[in-house]
């Protein structure tokens, strides 16, 4: 049995998370030509607990033949994908400064539903899990908003925040797994690494 895993993901946020947790880990990123955006499409009237659990299995998938393709040693493969929900709607990552603000205008004075999905696979055995949390920011002002996309922290996150960042500040009320709104749920991580013989806390 492996004593490691791989990490497909890019998230530095999820590779400290997993840190955390006492996994050792290997990053296993696409290839220049892949095209890892293509994969975070949206379905026509897709419901946000069913798109982030579809796309997470076709990031599993695409770093198992990453895997193949390098011809790597065997170990378990963990991906996972969060998107923030208002109702059905589904905020990803906001493709500039403009959808940015918009994204945190409509999110302003809400509660909104935050989904990771995390999948693992090890030989055949692939297993799943989601955390589903609630998040209730405060009144934004235009003036606060705009400050905040200058930041740059928006930019590349679900929802156009980073919970661990200066968005803290627009936070009322927050309920279910904080690391989950980072990007990697922890409890559900580690009992997915468990079923896979890959117990956590070995080693840091």
């Amino acid at each position: 049995m492996s004593d490691f895993i791989y990490l497909a993901s890019q998230s530095p946020r999820r590779s400290q998370l997993l840190a955390q947790m006492g996994v050792r880990f290997e990053l296993l990123l696409p290839d220049a030509d892949e095209d890892a955006e293509a994969l975070e499409a949206v379905a026509p009237n897709e419901a946000p607990a069913t798109y982030v659990q579809r796309v997470t299995g076709l990031k599993l998938d695409a770093a198992l033949a990453r895997l193949q393709r390098r011809s790597l040693p065997p170990a378990p493969v963990l991906c996972c994908d969060t998107t923030v929900a208002l109702g059905r709607t589904i905020y990803g990552k906001p493709t500039d400064e403009r959808d940015a603000r918009r994204m945190l205008r409509e999110l302003s004075s809400t509660t909104h539903r935050v989904l990771s999905a995390v999948a693992a696979q090890l030989g055949r055995k692939r297993l799943g899990a989601l955390s589903q949390s609630h998040v209730t920011f405060a009144t934004l002002t235009p003036s606060q908003i705009a400050r905040y996309v200058a930041s740059g922290e928006p930019l590349g996150k679900a929802g156009a925040y980073a919970v661990q960042g200066r968005a803290g500040m627009f936070i009322s009320r927050l309920s279910g797994s904080y690391s989950g709104i980072m990007g990697l749920p922890m409890f559900e991580t580690a009992q997915l690494l468990k079923a896979l013989g890959l117990p956590c806390n070995k080693t840091s």
